[in-house]
């Protein structure tokens, strides 16, 4: 398994699938329908069925049922695409057999280093094997990781007959990075009654509920004067971008959060005298917490426009996903068969909040309850991305338990 799992991991993120955050087309970049492609065929070598690769990207395939049992169909997701955030053309992934729990030099001619001092959670792995970057690029781990757990699973299982399971459902998708991921999903044809996602992080992580989130943009107008004769005309739309951030809560950034707590996020700033313009986006689990928060951000554009003319400040807030708790509680007996899906593979389940979002909390949304599952990485969208191996067979075989507790559980 573990040769299959490297293999298959190396050979994928080989392919570059960076989504684009500014296109319009779906998906938003093309170069994700040929991993699309080549999956497919690899998914008819291994076995399964009805295979598809729509006009959007979405990959889907069937392991059918080996049993009698009336069990509900459930399914597994991963996401093709890579973060826009990094590089992930000619990803030359390096390999780390026997990890001897130092430190590892990612690049010779920069000299860039995946430190313990920065990333104590490094040791644990020594003995293993680790996946890093060559320091120039992202790895990919987020979620081509996911993807091999599921292939490699599905094969597994087609070549062990005498593990029982359900009918199994495999989705890939396109465009999660850009929070586009399930736009055009069709939740119909997969057909699972659950799903999981492999789109989680560390070995063990368990997750039902996610951040819910909104994206702001803010769009200031200000006025041009000479400055040599400026006194009491100009508005430099700059400075009043200024202000409005520095109103917002320093302590609410995501530098200065974690857990469950919520936090406002500026990710562009651009901008001229006569013209500005901000971008945010808005986190919080709770959701009368989230929806302050949003308040907060028109009030204080209210202010500015007592401030200064009505109209200088302009907010439009648009709803990007909610907290997938709400529609797994009802069925939380899929979250306990993944818990235990888990420690009867030897690990210790680790439930803990999304600080983001995945596919799965949109399709909870869209009628199919989806909880969360680790691949193993660490350091997601940068230069220090790593996973170890040992945890991505790990996965795998959560994967393989997940499929015949269902079967065991509806007898």
């Amino acid at each position: 398994m573990k040769e299959k799992l490297l293999e298959r991991f190396l050979r994928y993120v080989k392919v570059d699938t960076r989504s684009d955050s500014d296109s319009v087309e779906y998906p938003s970049s093309k170069k994700q329908l040929i991993l699309a492609e080549m999956l497919a065929e690899e998914i008819k070598q291994i076995g399964l069925t009805d295979i598809s690769v729509d006009k959007y990207g979405y990959v889907m395939a069937t392991l059918h049922s080996n049993t009698d049992k009336k069990i509900p169909v459930i399914g597994f997701l991963s996401h093709m695409d890579t973060s826009p955030d990094m590089p992930a053309a000619n990803i030359d992934p390096r390999v780390v057999d026997n990890y001897d729990g130092g430190d590892i030099l990612l690049d010779k001619t920069t000299g860039l280093t995946l430190k313990t001092s920065d990333f104590p959670e490094l040791k644990q792995y020594k003995g293993q094997t680790i996946i890093t970057t060559d320091g120039t690029t992202l790895l990919g781990a987020d979620d081509k990781a996911g993807i091999a757990e599921i292939m490699t699973a599905m094969e597994y299982l087609i070549s062990n007959p005498e593990i029982r399971h359900g009918t199994v459902r495999i989705g890939f998708t396109p465009d999660e990075e850009v929070g586009r991921g399930v736009d055009f999903f069709d939740v119909r044809k997969f057909g699972a009654e659950f799903a999981y996602t492999i789109d989680g992080g560390e070995i063990g992580e368990l997750e039902y509920e996610n951040f819910n989130a909104a994206k702001v943009l803010v769009h200031i107008q200000g006025r041009n004067i000479h400055p040599g004769s400026a006194k009491g005309k100009m508005i430099n739309s700059i400075l009043v971008a200024k202000e409005f951030i520095d109103m917002l809560p320093a302590g609410q950034r995501p530098e200065f959060t974690t857990g469950y707590e919520g936090f406002f996020h500026v990710t562009k700033i651009e901008g001229t005298v006569e013209n500005a313009f901000i971008e945010y986006i808005i986190r919080d689990h709770d959701r009368q917490k989230f929806e302050d928060k949003k308040a907060l951000i028109n009030d204080i554009a209210g202010l500015l426009n007592r401030k200064y003319p009505d109209g200088t400040v302009k907010t439009d807030t648009v709803d990007q996903y909610f907290n997938m708790r709400e529609k797994i509680e009802p069925v939380f007996h899929i979250v306990e068969i993944a818990r235990k899906a888990i420690e009867e593979v030897g690990i210790k389940a680790k439930t803990v909040p999304v600080r983001g979002g995945t596919d799965g909390s949109r399709l909870s949304y869209m009628g199919v309850p989806c909880p969360n599952i680790f691949t193993g990485g660490h350091n997601y969208h940068g230069k220090f991305e790593y996973i170890p191996l040992e945890s991505m067979v790990a996965a795998t075989k959560v994967i393989i338990r997940i499929a015949s507790l269902f079967a065991e559980n509806y007898e």
